[in-house]
């Protein structure tokens, strides 16, 4: 399953919601890569901290999602769902 995400949050997938992404990667049965649209940047593991904010991704931009395994649905779901809410409000 694939998904692209414009990301919202200001800090774009920087401490804080880089910290809650990577947690929520890593409570789904599903392996989970992020990579940027656009650019050259290979997909990265959604639950490596380091790999994560390591890509540079900042507000506005979208992310190319993809998930494969028994989970891979709820995942994207719940990660889409972290990328596109502003810092600060809850769900």
């Amino acid at each position: 399953m694939e998904r692209v995400v414009t990301v919202v949050p200001e800090a774009g997938l920087h401490a804080r919601p880089a910290s809650k992404f990577v947690q929520t990667a890593n409570q789904y049965d599903a392996e989970v890569t992020i990579a940027p649209v656009d650019g050259d940047a290979d997909p990265v593991n959604a639950g490596s901290m380091l790999a994560v904010t390591g890509l540079g991704v900042a507000s506005g931009e979208d992310v190319r999602l993809v998930a494969e395994g028994d989970d891979a649905e709820a995942a994207l779901d719940a990660l889409e769902e972290i990328l596109s809410t502003e810092e600060g409000e809850s769900s």
